[in-house]
């Protein structure tokens, strides 16, 4: 069995932290800066280095070159592959530390908070757990049980992600997400594969 990918994981970790991180540091360059409107003192005759305004980035108080400017975003594209080897190296670690769980389906029989800790407590699930579903409907009584619960939390399939996964000590899938789930990132990893041109010239000898 291969090591996993951590080098990967991390990339993808930094991408999504990175991803809406705006940075509003601003400084001002020489035109924005209020005063110095006016040449400080004549071009010749006084001795004195030559200049045009006490704005300038040479005097004190002046404008900044080269400074922050706000907004700039962090924002960058992961490759691809990147992307998608991250996915299935994290669910590898999941499943190999026993921390990714499947069930038929996230129906509870009732809505209290208490009921789900419980059930959790009960199948050492740990102190934090993201469950996944199929689609981003997910049955009454578990969206109100989770609601107040801030480190249970529920996922579409569509949403699923490295750092999400990483936050939450287990993660529970339906039977549902796993099949869709393995659907879409064989279909992602075999995209660029040939098509197999040996059925485009088979020859019907009837």
């Amino acid at each position: 069995m291969d090591s996993p990918r951590i080098d990967v994981i991390h990339q993808n970790v930094r991408w999504q932290r990175m991803y809406g991180y705006v940075c509003y540091a601003h400084t001002k360059v020489r035109s924005e800066v209020r005063g110095g409107g006016r040449k400080p003192f004549p071009q010749k005759g006084l001795g004195r280095s030559r200049h045009g305004s006490i704005r300038s980035p040479l005097w004190r108080g002046g404008g900044v070159i080269h400074g922050p400017r706000s907004p700039t975003p962090h924002f960058y594209m992961l490759p691809f592959y990147t992307r998608v080897m991250g996915l299935t190296s994290t669910l590898s670690i999941k499943l190999a530390q026993d921390d990714l769980h499947v069930v038929n389906n996230l129906d509870i029989p009732v809505d209290d908070p208490k009921f789900i800790e419980e059930l959790v407590k009960s199948r050492n699930w740990g102190p934090s757990v993201l469950f996944v579903d199929i689609s981003d409907i997910m049955p009454r009584n578990i969206t109100a049980a989770t609601d107040t619960l801030k480190h249970f939390n529920l996922m579409p399939v569509y949403g699923l992600n490295v750092y999400s996964m990483l936050k939450h000590d287990t993660l529970v899938l339906t039977t549902q997400a796993v099949d869709l789930i393995e659907e879409k990132l064989l279909t992602q990893l075999h995209r660029n594969n040939p098509l197999d041109v040996s059925s485009k010239f088979k020859v019907n000898h009837t």
